[in-house]
């Protein structure tokens, strides 16, 4: 099934499916340079709608939300639909202009420019991902002021001016609270229009898991989908960290339990081991326990 045909049957507003087909027939691209297949699908219609309306628009996107809300995956996905490849530069308190626009290089005798992921993207008409962007100091996300507003332009010192390319997108992406993070400057943030990212909805969630795994039996897609549920509640209420709200754990739990392993095993190096509390490892492996028997084994969650 293509990213259009899940759009489809995502029933997302039928203009702006016109919109990506058209968007695509503007700017074809070599196959051998798309970005990749998403290993994920993003489940949630209004978000999709708002992000692709907004990158039609010539719009740059600020993904912002707590943990295990589709952040990565929506921002993968959103490369995939409108056709484009795709860079991802995770930022860091360490990391300089240089590394994104690109640097000096001595090669074949001679000093050359060896361009950086945001140089790639615009010249070639690709997504950037700037993910964790409020990591990143200040002064070095300086540089992107001319890219992300109305003059999408990027200035190398010494190599002149490089012209965005129309079909360049960048869509950023933040967490508050975690370490190392601070508020994003105002004149970064005014570049972008932001997406507030809601936690998965249950319907969704088990969309997800039965793509994922279509031989799991109904019961137990309900069964998981309730214990990501029961923990995303307990951390909202402050009784456990965020540390154990883990959908990516969740899923590598499920496939470790249909190559063999016990549930409990399974769950416990996807979930509970996790935190390093021994206070807080008891209080999830009670939520587990109150939605998984121990005694299920491979054969009793997934169809033969």
């Amino acid at each position: 099934m293509s990213m259009l045909d899940f759009l489809k049957q995502e029933m997302i507003d039928s203009e702006i499916l016109s919109g990506i087909e058209e968007f695509r027939r503007r700017y074809p691209i070599k196959t051998t340079t798309l970005s990749r297949c998403p290993r994920y699908l993003y489940y949630g219609k209004a978000i999709w709608e708002q992000a692709a309306a907004a990158l039609l628009c010539g719009e740059n996107i600020l993904l912002t939300g707590s943990k295990a809300t589709g952040k990565n995956v929506l921002a993968e996905n959103l490369a995939a639909v409108f056709g484009r490849p795709s860079w991802n530069v995770s930022l860091h308190i360490n990391m300089d202009a240089s590394y994104m626009i690109g640097t000096d290089t001595f090669q074949d005798g001679q000093v050359t420019f060896r361009p950086g992921p945001v140089y790639q993207c615009a010249q070639e008409g690709g997504f950037c991902v700037l993910d964790e962007i409020n990591m990143a100091r200040n002064e070095a996300l300086a540089v992107l002021h001319s890219i992300l507003d109305f003059r999408r332009v990027i200035h190398v010192p010494g190599y002149g001016e490089l012209p965005l390319h129309d079909a360049s997108r960048f869509i950023a992406t933040m967490n508050y609270g975690y370490a190392g993070t601070r508020e994003l400057n105002e004149a970064l943030s005014s570049r972008f229009v932001v997406i507030q990212m809601p936690e998965i909805s249950n319907e969704n969630l088990e969309k997800l898991i039965t793509r994922e795994f279509p031989s799991m039996k109904k019961e137990y897609v309900k069964q998981f989908c309730g214990l990501f549920q029961d923990i995303s509640q307990k951390c909202l209420g402050g009784e456990i960290t965020s540390r154990v709200l883990d959908l990516r754990g969740l899923l590598d739990a499920i496939r470790l339990i249909q190559t063999g392993l016990s549930p409990y095993s399974a769950l416990d190096m996807g979930i509970s081991n996790k935190t390093f509390d021994s206070y807080e490892q008891t209080l999830i492996k009670d939520i587990i326990a109150s939605r998984i028997s121990p005694k299920i084994s491979r054969k009793a969650v997934f169809s033969e």
